[in-house]
């Protein structure tokens, strides 16, 4: 007798689509059994998914017992109604036939069939590297988008758009194995060719005098890791929005794509896009991430706009404070949307702050029990993020507490005079009677 066994291939598949495996054989022998196989841990475990017994014409899955996810659609043909991604990789049909000769002894011939299941990102986001970071009004610093996809398989393909035109970017290699970081840092010397640290502005004259500002040579790729190398230029020169080293020209973009696998099959995806940050002309540009992937039809997007912190809204609870009450001033949004993450720095005007600090960070300010001697003090909310910073005062009215008469607390909002006075007297008497 002859035995012949073919399996039709198969394009990839996405998840959640049925798919037919069939087994083609021919054969002028007595049939015993078709039996269908996953192949596991590289071909060194074979699970039986599925048999049909010719003898007695019964069919029955092995897998039923977890949840039975194969029908049995003619004999040799298996139907998986809904294709997961741990359903992929190799499958094998085996056909048994009777032997004529010995009527007991099996032939048996397989043919095999690779399952490509493929799976669609399921989230993506874009977000800034190294945030909260503050904002330089003097020298020239990198700038990192990163875009995070999840969810996919294979690794989809990733690139960025500015104002929705692709951008070209000069690609980067990948770091080095081991890093255990997706955070991505300035690039050195040693990473880029054409790398310039911006000269001052006041660098060949005196700013103020009779000569016009030098021209600043506008940076051509990122700022060198390295501490600052420019003049100090007074503060009066510099707008407080932007800095004014840097000209408007065409950025310089570099791009890094990085991809890990995941538990269940899938992989993480991570692009980074970094270049020399212009608040000129970077302040309120739209960079998307988009994700080309076969199992797509159309590319996902996600979008964020740079623009820089303005007009902070301060609350302060409680809005009528009272001698000893604990104030707390909290910034609760912007009048616009400010991205990437502001970094806040609170300070008081002209003095240091209660607890004795320089400054604060942080979104929120906690005055414990405020003293009487804070009534009109004023305070500064710094808000800044690489694309700008501006500043916003509240000052702290203190009211007359009745529960504590005037003079009657230091400047921590303790008690004093009598109060404190009675105090001693009444455990100096407990001393004395005890001692008697």
């Amino acid at each position: 007798a002859y035995l012949t066994v073919s399996i039709e291939p198969l394009p990839p598949v996405v998840v959640g689509d049925a798919v037919t495996l069939k087994c083609n054989f021919k054969t002028d022998g007595k049939m015993r059994e078709i039996v269908w196989y996953r192949v596991t841990d590289g071909g060194t475990i074979k699970q039986k998914i599925f048999t049909f017994d010719a003898m007695f014409s019964t069919n029955f899955s092995h897998l039923e017992n977890y949840r039975k996810r194969e029908d049995l659609v003619y004999q040799s043909t298996v139907r998986l109604p809904e294709v997961r991604i741990s359903d992929n990789g190799p499958y094998e049909c085996h056909v048994g036939i009777y032997d004529r000769a010995t009527r007991e002894k099996v032939v048996l011939a397989s043919g095999n069939i690779f399952l490509n299941v493929m799976a669609p990102p399921t989230s993506i986001s874009v977000l800034a590297a190294d945030t909260p970071a503050p904002f330089s009004r003097y020298q020239a610093q990198n700038f990192t988008l990163v875009c995070v996809v999840s969810g996919g398989k294979p690794a989809p393909l990733v690139y960025f758009k500015r104002d929705g035109e692709p951008i070209e970017a000069t690609p980067l290699p990948e770091p080095p194995a081991g890093t255990g970081s997706w955070a991505p840092r300035n690039l050195l010397h040693r990473d880029l060719d054409d790398t310039k640290v911006p000269k001052s502005l006041a660098a060949d004259g005196e700013v103020g005098g009779g000569r016009p500002l030098a021209t600043a040579d506008p940076p051509r790729g990122l700022a060198a890791e390295r501490g600052p190398v420019t003049e100090t230029i007074p503060e009066t020169v510099v707008s407080r929005e932007f800095p004014r080293w840097v000209h408007v020209a065409e950025p310089i973009y570099y791009f890094r794509h990085t991809h890990a696998p995941v538990s269940d099959g899938t992989v993480e995806a991570r692009a980074t896009l970094t270049w020399t940050l212009n608040p000129q002309i970077d302040n309120e540009a739209l960079f998307s991430c988009e994700v080309k992937h076969p199992a797509l039809s159309m590319p996902m997007q996600s979008e964020v706009t740079l623009v820089a912190p303005k007009g902070p809204k301060i609350t302060m609870t409680p809005t009528r404070a009272r001698v000893g009450d604990t104030v707390r001033i909290l910034v609760q949004g912007f009048q616009n949307e400010v991205f990437p993450e502001p970094l806040f720095t609170w300070t008081r005007v002209g003095s240091r702050l209660l607890d004795g600090s320089a400054e604060h960070d942080g979104k929120e300010l906690v005055l414990e029990r405020v003293p009487a001697e804070l009534n009109g003090s004023m305070y500064r909310c710094t808000a800044q993020n690489p694309l700008g910073s501006t500043d916003t005062h509240t000052r702290l009215i203190v009211f007359e507490n009745p529960n504590i008469p005037r003079g009657t607390e230091d400047s921590n909002g303790s008690l004093t005079g009598h109060r404190s006075f009675r105090l001693v007297l009444a455990l100096t008497l407990t001393v004395i009677l005890e001692l008697t």
